[in-house]
């Protein structure tokens, strides 16, 4: 993929024409999120994304031009260097983003997943079956604690039922940012998936956060993807006996930025449990 691909994008958004503006964010955060799973779209897919901004061609035709342009291809390099997944979840991702459609419920969720990686995870969709381990740059190659397979359904369930009956009346802005970020962080600890839980939650929560009323342009998502999830990851992690601490304090500047037009510096390397300020 041509590494010019944000400022690409960015030149749609700097003409000021709402439609354009629009579009070339989604795909910016469409392209953006592929780099929690160390992925990067292929110069195909910025072509078309560049289509469908302008409105050359319409969502479901661009989804359909990245899906044939697959079959055809020859080049088995491109498609085993991830660009395959990347472009069609990309593809998928700028297109849910334009629907103004949501439910605030697990079945939701799951539907997200379903349609991002639908013939991309043979399990898209569906719950997982057994408990996994990730290894994590940010820990050291340690791993969260997430849910046990058998307890998801009931996790879910009573997690999205205490969001539900959260007022957000009378809240600062600050108090809001920190309850998001905490219910962000409980339910991707659940991890429902076999894979694609990173991606599937942001989209499910930028779609939740517009359902409440934000008009964010999504701009953290498209920048700083890998630090949501680094983010995400200390937010569930525990060393107490090294004195690492779970915090959302990370995801929390990362919220700001995103909902308040904060300014905070979103580093990667300020997530590693080894890091230490410089004094």
């Amino acid at each position: 993929m041509a590494n010019s691909w944000y400022e690409d994008l960015n030149a749609y958004i700097r003409l000021g024409e709402p439609k354009l503006k629009k579009k070339a964010a989604a795909w910016k955060t469409a392209i953006g999120l592929q780099a929690v799973d160390g992925l990067s779209v292929s110069d195909y897919l910025l072509k078309t994304a560049k289509e469908n901004i302008e409105g050359k061609i319409t969502d479901n035709e661009a989804n359909a031009q990245i899906s044939n342009y697959y079959e055809d291809c020859c080049d088995r390099y491109g498609i085993e260097a991830g660009t395959k997944e990347a472009d069609i979840v990309a593809g998928r991702i700028a297109s849910l983003l334009a629907e103004k459609t949501f439910s605030f419920t697990p079945a939701f969720w799951m539907s997200v997943h379903r349609y991002l990686f639908k013939d991309v995870f043979m399990h898209a969709g569906k719950i997982r079956t057994y408990n996994i381990y990730k290894n994590e740059w940010v820990l050291n190659g340690k791993s969260v604690f997430y849910a046990s397979y058998d307890s998801i359904p009931m996790t879910l369930d009573y997690d999205f039922n205490t969001e539900k009956r959260f007022s957000y009346r009378n809240l600062s802005e600050s108090e809001i940012v920190k309850h998001i970020a905490k219910f962000t962080c409980d339910i991707w600890q659940i991890h429902p998936f076999c894979e694609g839980n990173t991606r599937s939650t942001a989209v499910f929560i930028i779609k939740y956060l517009n359902s409440l009323g934000y008009s964010i342009g999504n701009e953290a998502f498209a920048k700083d993807s890998w630090y949501f999830r680094n983010a995400l990851v200390r937010a569930n992690y525990n060393d107490l006996q090294n004195g690492v601490h779970a915090t959302t304090v990370y995801l929390e500047k990362f919220f700001e930025n995103l909902l308040y037009n904060g300014n905070n510096e979103l580093k990667n390397r300020y997530l590693h449990i080894d890091w230490h300020e410089e004094k």
